[in-house]
């Protein structure tokens, strides 16, 4: 068990102050990314109506529903918030796949309101162990095999963020992060088959982490040898791939959740290459969709399996959308560019956009995949019978072609754009500055204030 006790350890002993500055400002910018997302993803296709079946249900008014204003059972409050978070597919993820703040960040901000406040360094160091644990655990391509990620490491590290802000002891911890592997699941066929299950399985991965600390403080034990036992973590789902030391070597010195990847563009990370490859030759080549006769995009295996299948609208047009590379390449040739309007159900139901998908084909090549996780290759033939082709191996938003400053201001804002009406818009550069200097705040759920316009504001726009 001396694997689990590393992790333990990690969780409750780790002070802000041993926190290497650029962790600390990878989780400022998953703050604004998912803040941003849970803002715009407010009234999304299953958010509303998951907000109203748990105010149905009410019970003891612990946390916020973010951005409704109401308090519910902090557990229930964890599963919207998080739901909306994930529900544009624009928050930070991690390569293979694994979305890590849309359930982090949320139970902070509950459990911040649990305790009845909590100090922004404290808060920063909560997340960022959390966000490390979830890294840490995160495994490769072969071993997730159709498992979400999202709901199989993304649970420890969110369990870990509950701990940590609930100032549980060291058996409390190792029994919540014994509960929480109970509870790991979740499969990519969410995503293929464009079902409103991509967004509960994240709201499910930290609303059971909250559960599972909770009954962890009041002495409900949860298997002890959850990483390396007979039927642990790393036999269950690391299929025999990896052993303690490769999850754990280096943890607290060195920080792999500085791998985080923002997305550029408001729909699957892997759907990003051939977003971004298509904008790219579409201005260079100022190419006419009309005179277009045939697109051929080639993805590795694994991001053919998640987003290169045949479009097909479902019952969720919208995550049909995020998760189909033929229409994120038919989006950009026909609208010039890619944005959060350009992935509602009107907007994926366009018949233009349906017509000119069958120009399009994709194919898996196991080459591209030593390129890297978001390679891709794209050939355009127009009807003159020109051809050109482009190709990308890292997509932008991920290690080695990162996002600018102003690329984070422009995805937050874009978010702001698709936000709902009465959202109070004069508050967003307090949300901003909020968030870039929150390790100076008292108290974060200032920040739940803001969001839920139920703090006042001086003349200067400042906060009261």
């Amino acid at each position: 068990m001396k694997f689990e006790r590393q992790i333990v350890d990690y969780v409750i002993d780790t002070r802000y102050e041993d926190i290497p500055p650029a962790a600390i400002h990878t989780v400022k910018r998953m703050l604004l990314a998912d803040i941003g997302t849970i803002i715009a993803g407010t009234q999304a296709d299953g958010c509303r109506e998951l907000a109203d079946f748990y105010r149905s249900i009410g019970g003891l008014p612990e946390a916020s529903l973010l951005l409704h204003g109401e308090k519910l059972p902090a557990q229930n409050a964890v599963f919207v918030n998080a739901m909306m978070a994930r529900a544009l597919d624009f928050g930070d993820a991690l390569a293979p796949g694994p979305h890590i703040g849309s359930s982090t960040i949320p139970t902070a901000i509950a459990c911040s309101e649990l305790r009845g406040g909590c100090a922004g360094k404290e808060f920063l160091a909560a997340l960022t162990i959390g966000t490390e644990v979830a890294a840490r655990l995160n495994l490769n391509e072969a071993a997730y095999d159709g498992f979400d990620p999202s709901g199989i490491c993304v649970p420890f590290g969110a369990a870990a963020v509950a701990c940590r802000l609930l100032r549980m002891n060291a058996q409390q911890t190792w029994n919540a992060l014994g509960l929480v592997f109970n509870s790991c699941g979740g499969s990519f066929q969410s995503h293929i088959d464009g079902s409103l299950g991509v967004r509960v399985n994240q709201g499910r991965s930290a609303r059971d982490a909250v559960i599972s600390a909770r009954l962890a403080q009041r002495g409900i034990t949860g298997p002890r040898n959850f990483l390396t036992g007979i039927y642990g973590y790393l036999h269950l789902y690391g299929k025999g791939q990896f052993t303690g030391p490769d999850i754990l070597d280096g943890l607290g010195s060195s920080y792999r959740m500085l791998d985080v990847s923002f997305k550029k563009y408001p729909c699957c990370a892997l759907a990003s290459g051939p977003t971004e490859i298509t904008l790219s030759m579409l201005r260079e080549y100022a190419l006419d969709p009309a005179e277009i006769r045939s697109v051929k995009l080639t993805l590795p295996p694994y991001a053919y399996r998640l987003v290169g299948h045949d479009f097909k609208i479902g019952d969720n047009p919208a995550v049909d959308g995020q998760f189909s590379a033929q229409y994120c390449i038919a989006n950009v040739l026909l609208r010039g560019r890619c944005t959060i309007s350009h992935f509602t159900s009107e907007a994926v139901r366009d018949p233009q956009i349906v017509n000119f998908i069958s120009k399009i084909s994709v194919a898996a090549d196991p080459a591209l995949a030593r390129r890297g996780h978001t390679a891709a290759d794209l050939e355009i033939t127009m009807k003159n019978g020109e051809v050109y082709r482009g190709g990308i191996d890292i997509a932008p938003g991920f290690p080695g072609n990162p996002l600018t400053d102003e690329d984070h201001m422009e995805r937050f804002m874009g978010c702001i754009e698709a936000a709902p009406e009465w959202f109070a818009r004069d508050r967003v550069g307090d949300i901003v500055s909020f968030i870039a200097n929150i390790e100076g705040e008292h108290d974060v759920c200032a920040l739940v204030e803001l969001l839920n316009g139920t703090v006042s504001l001086e003349p200067s726009g400042t906060l009261q």
